[in-house]
């Protein structure tokens, strides 16, 4: 169309997300997801841990509780830290991440383990002009049986655990939703799935 032209940097975050999305950058990598994710958003790109490294703990962003008048996002983000097993050195990866909230501190499996599936914390569809969410915290079991749960929000419910990842975790996409602009109801994160080690 005459006149409409895309920013580039838009373009490249669509295409990334189209890619992700259609499984060519999947290789080897089964995925796990749930179905309670909120409806708002695109899947943005894949982002994977370094060869030989998997996830032994994460991080979430999360936007604190803005009060009645005020717009709130719950999740803008989560990090998986990946390790060769011990918590240092650690490579972060993260996928997209909305612009509100601050990084919590790095939650680890004990010596030795590593995540191995997720539940996700979302609040329902509210309707009408009222404030939504989308998803507002996560947990993970690891491989040891321990469960690990964010320092998100308390409003909506977890839904089922995910399947089992038996080698790990190995990477993360995020769906997110865009800034919406002044006077308008953002969500940010909506939903996650995450590839599994495959050795």
């Amino acid at each position: 169309m005459a006149g409409c032209r895309v920013p580039v940097a838009l373009a490249v975050a669509l295409l990334s997300g189209v890619l992700a999305e259609s499984g060519g950058a999947l290789e080897n990598h089964s995925v796990i997801q749930v179905p309670n994710g909120g409806p708002w958003g695109a899947w943005a790109w894949q982002e994977m841990c370094p060869e030989g490294t998997y996830a032994t703990g994460f991080s979430i962003k999360v936007e604190s509780y803005q009060g009645l008048t005020n717009d709130d996002t719950g999740m803008n983000g989560i990090r998986l830290h990946c390790t060769r097993g011990d918590r240092h050195p650690a490579h972060d990866v993260e996928s997209q991440s909305g612009m509100w909230g601050k990084w919590s501190e790095p939650l680890w499996c004990p010596p030795g383990g590593y995540l191995q599936r997720f539940s996700l914390r979302v609040e329902k569809v509210r309707g009408g002009m009222k404030d939504n969410m989308g998803a507002t915290n996560i947990r993970f079991t690891c491989s040891g049986g321990e469960t690990l749960e964010g320092h998100g929000l308390s409003w909506g419910e977890y839904g089922v655990w995910s399947p089992r990842c038996p080698k790990g975790l190995c990477g993360v996409q995020t769906k997110q939703e865009m800034p919406r602009g002044a006077l308008r109801d953002d969500t940010a994160l909506n939903d996650v799935r995450f590839l599994c080690c495959s050795h």
